[in-house]
């Protein structure tokens, strides 16, 4: 897996003071991406054992208040492959910090309706994801007034409410 960027305090993608990590490759293409140069599954910069340990790190500050994944694409079947180990250290040693998650797919109908099925990291991977903002950008339906979305058709979902109660659960703002 390869990374585009490490934000050590971004604002801007999660509630509070997070720690944002862009990894490489999509396969959506949305028109009008703000990070087209992602797409690629070869931009960037390899992710190691060094990176992951960088992103542990940053997380060190009690004023942080988790990590985000946005890309890119983090659910893509490789790109959760190279997350996996990473957010097993997180997850063990900042237990309390939420981790979310930004994808293009859907949380119903690709995510846990074939992802879960298909790839035997999807689950685990779940189970340390708080929150997940899902849906493709859509130009057309884009609202600079949502909180932590691009356009209107895409949904922050608690992910181990959702998964616990069969349903889609949403984060509320609040």
């Amino acid at each position: 897996m390869n990374y585009a960027e490490i934000k050590e305090c971004d604002v801007a993608n999660g509630p509070g003071v997070r720690v944002s990590l862009f990894v490489s490759g999509c396969t959506h293409h949305c028109k009008e991406c703000f990070n087209p140069e992602t797409w690629d599954f070869n931009y960037g910069k390899p992710f190691t054992c060094s990176t992951e340990d960088e992103i542990v790190k940053y997380l060190a500050p009690d004023y942080i208040k988790g990590l985000t994944l946005l890309g890119g694409e983090p659910l893509e079947h490789c790109n959760q492959q190279g997350l996996l180990p990473l957010l097993r250290k997180v997850k063990g040693i900042y237990p309390a910090k939420s981790i979310w998650c930004f994808t293009g797919y859907d949380f119903e109908k690709d995510v846990t309706g074939r992802m879960l099925n298909e790839w035997e990291e999807t689950k685990e991977l779940l189970s340390y994801i708080d929150v997940i903002v899902d849906g493709e950008f859509i130009a057309d339906k884009k609202d600079l007034g949502l909180v932590f979305k691009g356009s209107s058709n895409q949904r922050t979902i608690m992910v181990q409410e959702s998964m616990a109660s069969g349903g889609i659960v949403y984060w509320d703002e609040g």
